[in-house]
């Protein structure tokens, strides 16, 4: 009585982790930090780079190769190394890149203190991930850095994973084929109202949708109830308008929401 007790109590156990595995992704972090100097001067410029990428732990079995790979692709441009070894090799690869284009510049600028601010370089992402009751993980990286010129770069760069195999899912494994028409009007009635304006001619006026009109942006984040779209910078209005966040419930997105893409 006492062994069948046991053995079903295994089972049990064995049962729950199974689906507490299939469920979620489990994550770590992968730190690199360089930093260097462009010159030998004391107050030389310096450039910075910090990396904090999100990975899927090897208790993921499978799906962490598959999750793991779409990370490093999609923030580092890379493949076939772990994130660990990726993050390395780019904050090495940056640096090494900055002091041979840019010294020789600096030394024809060193004398005009004025132009010092023009060689602060850096490079800066961190991440976070989000488990959602729909069977999905949202991977959400800030992407922060300066190259010169009038102005920094900050943008978000958003992934979305089904969390039973680690697929990345993009906007046609959640929409039926030919949501566009039936979603952007919905995406320029969210942008409208969030402006506080009546119609599209107004938003041009504010700056927004210029000689364009209104898309399901690519970085996107998945919700239990809700889908996010993010437009960063530039991206559907003029600079200064920064980072747009459309948030959209799928109770207004019910009849072009594939039935599937969370089973």
């Amino acid at each position: 009585m006492k062994k069948t007790t046991f053995s079903a109590l295994l089972l049990c156990l064995a049962v729950s982790c199974a689906t507490e595995t299939e469920d979620t992704i489990f994550f770590d972090s992968a730190i690199s930090d360089k930093e260097v100097k462009l010159s030998n001067d004391e107050g030389s410029p310096i450039c910075a780079v910090h990396l904090q990428l999100e990975y899927a732990t090897d208790e993921n079995g499978h799906k962490a190769e598959v999750v793991n790979k779409y990370i490093i692709q999609k923030l580092l441009d890379m493949k076939d190394v772990t994130v660990q070894e990726a993050a390395d090799s780019f904050a090495n690869s940056y640096t090494r890149t900055y002091v041979r284009n840019f010294l020789p510049l600096y030394n024809q600028d060193r004398a005009d203190t004025t132009k010092r601010s023009w060689y602060e370089y850096h490079y800066v992402i961190t991440s976070q991930t989000q488990n959602n009751d729909i069977g999905t993980t949202a991977y959400i990286a800030t992407i922060d850095y300066f190259e010169g010129g009038a102005h920094g770069v900050n943008q978000r760069m958003t992934m979305n994973f089904e969390n039973k195999t680690g697929r990345l899912l993009e906007l046609v494994d959640v929409f039926v084929p030919g949501f566009e028409s039936r979603l952007n009007p919905i995406l320029e009635e969210a942008l409208c109202e969030k402006i506080g304006v009546p119609d599209i001619s107004e938003l041009r006026e504010e700056g927004y949708l210029p000689s364009m009109e209104i898309y399901p942006s690519k970085n996107f984040i998945l919700n239990d109830e809700t889908i996010t779209f993010i437009y960063n910078p530039h991206e559907i209005a003029t600079f200064d308008k920064g980072e747009i966040e459309l948030v959209i419930p799928f109770s207004s997105l019910s009849d072009i929401l594939r039935l599937d893409f969370n089973q």
